[in-house]
């Protein structure tokens, strides 16, 4: 666990944001520079299954593009426990690496936030796949957590409500929505 004082700042760009499953006392929109949220993930223990991976989302690095997701303030009381339940729930298959890194407020300040981001020499990485890829796996994926379609809703409406503009995560909901179409068809 971390020995670092004060308060964690916890940085969530996917289903942190609609589902963190930790207390805090402040949550704010927040900017993290040099990475993407990408479907680049196989999951094979909540979208998916080791036969049939669906994907989920991951910080994957690219410099001089940006992230916007939601900073969590846990308090210092709340720290250890908070960190021990993301690695728990983060690192289950060790495809992310944990890091602090610097976080862009909307009020302004810039603070040091727990991201977990893609390591891209995992196995579990699909950083390879466009759109069109992408939306096939997540139109036909389902795990123990539910349907891959159901996470990538979920996102899409949380990224909506707190007025992030993610055109690629728009595009591949639709390119879904499309597939979903057809295969009904």
């Amino acid at each position: 666990m971390t020995t670092e004082m004060g308060d964690l700042w916890v940085f969530g760009y996917g289903s942190l944001m609609w589902r963190p499953g930790f207390a805090f006392t402040e949550r704010v929109k927040a900017t993290l520079p040099g990475y993407v949220r990408r479907f680049c993930l196989d999951s094979i223990t909540y979208r998916g299954t080791p036969d049939y991976p669906g994907l989920v989302l991951a910080l994957d690095a690219a410099a001089g593009q940006s992230c916007g997701g939601v900073a969590f303030r846990v308090p210092a009381a709340e720290r250890a426990d908070t960190h021990q339940y993301l690695r728990d729930r983060e690192l289950d298959t060790y495809a992310y690496v944990e890091r602090f890194l610097p976080l862009s407020l909307d009020t302004g300040q810039t603070v040091s936030a727990l991201c977990y981001v893609m390591d891209q020499t995992n196995q579990q990485y699909r950083g390879g796949l466009n759109l069109a890829q992408q939306a096939e796996v997540i139109a036909t994926a389902r795990g123990p957590a539910g349907t891959n379609v159901e996470y990538l809703e979920k996102t899409v409406d949380q990224l909506g409500a707190l007025g992030i503009d993610d055109p690629e995560m728009l595009e591949v909901r639709d390119l879904v929505a499309t597939f979903l179409q057809r295969k009904s068809a």
